[in-house]
């Protein structure tokens, strides 16, 4: 029996020591709010309120590295990733009853 499962950020994604054969893919990414400390300096915390990371340029050029809401790294904002997970099982034997 196959069973799918789709999770957010991949936490909830383990192997089991059972017969169960489980395999994983990543179907998408998207990057969330900015979580650049900008007082970091001065041993303050501050963050710019960006909400989500848009490119500033087209795929494949620097530009789409750089957030064009806050001018920071895509790398200071927090990933999100979908994944699916398909499962091989086997249900469980009733035993005669």
């Amino acid at each position: 029996m196959k069973k799918r499962v789709t999770s957010k950020g991949g936490e909830g994604l383990y192997r089991s020591s059972t017969n169960t054969t489980t395999s994983s893919s990543a179907r998408s990414v998207r990057y969330g709010e900015c979580q650049k400390n900008h007082a970091a300096k001065i041993g303050g915390y501050a963050v710019d309120g960006c909400r989500e990371f848009m490119a500033s340029g087209e795929e494949g050029t620097s530009g789409a590295l750089k957030c064009a809401a806050c001018s920071c790294h895509r790398n200071f904002h927090r990933r999100e990733v979908e994944y699916e997970v398909v499962c091989e099982c086997s249900s469980p034997s009733t035993n005669g009853r």
